[in-house]
């Protein structure tokens, strides 16, 4: 049986297809349309799933979509009417939309698969949807499971239990009093864009010192003892306006929020810490909650919250649970795989199988491309290339540019689903590198010099250079650990603050430590990460050092590649030194036309915020 799950409307759509029960293909639409965070119908994604199913739109069993629109607009109606007349102007601005395409869902699934498909649309809710993403692939046979977003239909936050092919919801918080909303309103506060700009405050928070911490859960909010909490609003806006906070927020911390691509103060860096810490000690508390509720050693998380990176890793080195398994696509995205196991095991009672390993395939779900393809496009452009045939060769020939300094763009094997790259679709330097940091921010990647870079590591190695146990897995790249004492540096204790930490070299590998000591940690693997755990494994016995800098192979403002064609115009447009297409390697100096890039021309070329 094939089911294909759709997430479209609202955040980053996306497709998958389940077979069977097996996860087959999964893609976001951003990543064809080249529109980043695109919302539309996503039809090139869905039209990859099936042609990777070998079959076509009218050969689908079911479809199921991720969320329930009426239930949406009912919690909308009843808002603007509880605001009113303040959201009335919200409310018109909106309503064209949901009259022309959000009331008729059903009608924008038929054009979208083309009047092909004639079988019936399953409607999950959006936190079970969540939910099932989070359990359902886990390696669990038994766990709790909590999803925290900003808000589905009326639900923003939820706790539920699975067993087996069945997920029961026991409690969930509601609109507006939303945690995910708690950190957008910050995140919009602090000058960056709400719904993408989240993980920017995330890595802020080390620049700063929690000093509002406390002003922040005497004002903004009632925090109970399970972690259940009820907003104040009257600091917040997103109810009836098309702001986030009201001015009552700028009276509480001394001015209006930071203009976009103003300078970032040390009022930003003290507000990121400040509601990082109040987020940690929130999920710590609905942790807590659901491990005494449920009594299960396992817990797994989805919703925008769980790319939490920072909380989760406090939530496994301190939390109740003996183990965390998090969703690589947390967000709205991963609510289409959701939707489909929902109904798979749900809905249709299909037994689930479980071995210890998570189903989700290492999360390499999307499209790949082979050697025909690539060498035509780039005979058809005119680029330099060598070409090695085997493996071990083209891992030889990888980790020795990485040993030799320089920053290499790999593109191999099938797209990751989610936010992060994985190996597949990622810019990989020398974490050795006390400048690479620096380098790869401003001249690689475009963006704020104050973003971190994480650290892939062979698996076998991860306790030796973070605080993690032997064998402990974070191949998703959703778990911040502190590196190991014995691998960081002496800092002088000069006073510096903000951005002047980053002058201080603090580990062995100082361009994935962050200013707290502290990195994102991917752990890598042979089933999981063939060619990317060859090329570490590789540069290990070049260099002693078993660990690289992975970061996205996109630049500020796009979505990660998903071509070679994607991936060539990345290379040529930035001052990457190297590319590698599968078994092609492409050295910048080679190119014809090939020049240094300013940072400041290329995003006035391509109007990036």
């Amino acid at each position: 049986m094939n089911i294909l799950g759709i997430s479209a409307f609202y955040h980053d759509s996306a497709a998958c297809l389940i077979r069977d029960g097996e996860i087959v293909a999964a893609a976001q639409e951003e990543r064809f349309t080249r529109k980043k965070h695109d919302h539309d119908f996503p039809r090139l994604a869905a039209e990859f799933c099936v042609r990777e199913a070998g079959i076509d739109f009218s050969q689908l069993d079911l479809v199921a979509f991720y969320d329930k629109p009426l239930l949406k607009f009912d919690r909308l109606l009843e808002t603007y009417v509880s605001y009113s007349p303040a959201g009335f102007r919200l409310f018109l601005m909106g309503l064209p939309l949901w009259l022309k395409q959000k009331l008729h869902v059903p009608r924008e699934l038929d054009a979208g698969l083309d009047g092909a498909y004639r079988g019936r649309y399953v409607f999950t809710e959006h936190h079970e949807s969540h939910a099932a993403s989070a359990f359902f692939p886990s390696p669990f046979e038994e766990a709790a499971i909590l999803t925290l977003d900003g808000v589905g239909e009326w639900a923003t936050g939820s706790l539920a239990v699975g067993r087996g092919n069945r997920i029961e919801m026991l409690e969930e918080l509601r609109f507006p009093h939303s945690l995910g909303l708690l950190y957008s309103a910050f995140t919009y506060f602090t000058g960056f864009k709400v719904n993408s700009g989240e993980y920017k405050l995330m890595g802020l928070a080390p620049y700063g010192e929690p000093i509002y911490r406390q002003q922040i859960l005497d004002n903004l909010l009632e925090l109970k003892e399970d972690g259940s909490f009820r907003l104040n609003m009257e600091y917040f806006a997103y109810c009836h306006d098309d702001v986030m906070t009201s001015a009552k927020m700028d009276s509480l911390f001394g001015g209006p929020p930071r203009k976009a691509e103003s300078e970032i103060t040390q009022r930003e860096m003290d507000l990121a810490a400040s509601i990082q810490a109040v987020t940690e000690e929130i999920v710590m508390r609905i942790a807590r909650h659901a491990h005494a509720l449920t009594g299960c050693k396992n817990l797994t998380l989805a919703g925008g919250v769980a790319l939490n990176c920072v909380a989760n890793g406090k939530l496994l080195r301190e939390g109740p649970f003996e183990d965390l398994w998090i969703q690589p696509a947390a967000g709205d995205a991963g609510g289409a795989l959701g939707s489909a196991a929902f109904v798979w095991h749900q809905l249709l009672d299909k037994p689930r199988n479980t071995d210890g390993k998570d189903s989700q395939r290492g999360s390499m779900l999307g499209p790949r491309h082979g050697d025909d393809a690539i060498r035509a496009f780039l005979d058809s452009v005119g680029a330099k290339y060598t070409h090695h045939t085997t493996e071990p060769a083209i891992c030889d020939a990888v980790a020795q540019l990485i040993a030799d300094q320089k920053v290499v763009g790999h593109f191999a094997g099938r797209a990751e689903f989610g936010p992060r790259a994985l190996g597949n679709r990622s810019i990989l330097g020398d974490a050795r590198s006390r400048e690479m940091q620096s380098v790869m921010n401003l001249k690689i990647k475009f963006r704020e010099s104050f973003r971190p870079f994480a650290p892939a590591i062979l698996a076998e190695h991860v306790h030796e250079y973070f605080e993690m146990k032997p064998g402990q897995e974070s191949p998703y790249m959703l778990l911040v650990a502190p590196v190991q004492k014995d691998k960081l540096l002496p800092v002088d204790q000069d006073g510096r603050r903000g951005l002047d930490k980053l002058k201080q070299t603090r580990s062995q590998v100082p361009a994935i430590t962050h200013v707290d000591n502290s990195a994102r940690v991917q752990t890598i693997d042979p089933e999981r990460h063939p060619r990317f755990h060859g090329i570490v494994r590789k540069f290990f016995e070049l260099t002693g050092s078993p660990v690289v800098i992975n970061t996205s192979f996109n630049v500020r403002g796009e979505p990660i590649v998903n071509s070679p064609q994607d991936a060539y115009r990345c290379f040529m447009a930035t001052n990457m030194d190297a590319l590698v297409l599968e078994g092609f390697v492409l050295r910048k100096e080679d190119q014809p036309g090939a020049q240094v890039i300013d940072r400041d021309a290329y995003l006035a070329e391509f109007a990036l915020d």
